[in-house]
């Protein structure tokens, strides 16, 4: 009798333990739902302070990349100190790269402090870049508006 009762007292102790097992692991925290979906509209600033021509080319083959995976990706390009030079006529070696990111939505802005800083003036930017008074506080809106980060260069 003991032992039929030890026995009966282990099946039930584990097909308990069998079941809240598999409880737990059926459960999912409702932050893990939010993690599996994927968000449907990226919102990326990029932040261009070098005048290096790699880092440029670099920059181009990521703005393609993303938009070759999540094309509704919204797009920024903030150049300002040396990364300015990426806009400027005769300067930039990627407009190519530039005017097919354009097409594809993305944004470039230059920033016209820098611009006074460097005595650049407006005609010598390239037609697909628009303009910003700072390049460090559109940036800086941007994250606030709830945009993604991303320091370009090497």
């Amino acid at each position: 009798m003991k032992t039929n009762f030890k026995l009966f007292a282990i099946i039930i102790l584990l097909s308990t333990f069998s079941a809240f097992s598999q409880k737990q692991a059926s459960y999912k925290c409702p932050d893990d739902e939010k993690a599996a979906t994927p968000k449907s509209e990226h919102k990326i600033v990029f932040q261009l302070t070098t005048n290096d021509t790699l880092a440029h080319k670099a920059l181009m083959k990521q703005l393609t990349n993303i938009k070759s995976v999540a094309p509704e990706t919204k797009i920024e390009v903030v150049c300002h100190g040396p990364g300015l030079d990426m806009l400027v006529l005769g300067k930039t070696t990627v407009l190519k790269g530039i005017q097919s990111a354009k097409e594809k939505g993305v944004e470039f802005m230059a920033c016209e402090f820098s611009m006074k800083e460097r005595k650049v003036d407006k005609e010598s930017i390239i037609k697909e870049s628009g303009f910003v008074a700072a390049g460090i506080i559109e940036i800086v809106s941007k994250q606030e508006q709830g945009w993604s980060y991303i320091k370009s260069g090497f």
